[in-house]
């Protein structure tokens, strides 16, 4: 794994709290962004499953993306400070096995890249450049090898 270096960290700091004013709208653009490429990926979800709900209008997705769009800046802001991602245990605990059992692949954690940094560079593009995109590919891989790894731990049904 990379380090994240101080520059790195900085530029992931300066766009979060760019976006941290607007985190709600941009948190829901991130997983419409997810849809658009995926539209399977709906699937995963169960509150989307039989939903006749506009994604822009579902309440329960609305409250995930804010909770997964936020989780990630934050750990990702953190990264450099702590030198690793230390997403608390309870909460790692907890997202690998719902990712496991929503059957998430490595996949799915590109597309969910791709449309994080989508949504990063539509939201802050003032400030937007190769070497942030940089840092926060490095943040969010560091954060989705962490629940990988969890995901590795888990008993196999």
């Amino acid at each position: 794994m990379s380090t994240f270096t101080e520059e790195q960290a900085q530029l992931v700091l300066s766009s979060w709290n760019a976006m941290k004013t607007d985190a709600a709208a941009i948190s829901l653009k991130f997983f419409v962004r997810i849809f658009e490429i995926a539209p399977s990926a709906k699937q995963m979800f169960s509150f989307l499953r039989d939903s006749d709900v506009p994604l822009e209008k579902n309440p329960k997705l609305k409250a995930h993306a804010y909770t997964v769009f936020n989780t990630t800046c934050e750990t990702a802001v953190q990264l450099h400070e702590v030198g690793a991602v230390k997403l608390r245990e309870t909460t790692i605990k907890r997202l690998a096995p719902k990712h496991a059992m929503a059957g998430v692949k490595d996949a799915h954690f590109e597309v969910v890249k791709f449309a994080l940094l989508d949504t990063i560079k539509e939201a802050v593009p003032d400030i937007w450049s190769e070497e942030m995109k940089n840092a926060w590919s490095e943040a969010f891989d560091q954060v989705a090898a962490a629940i990988k790894e969890e995901m590795k731990l888990l008993p196999s049904s």
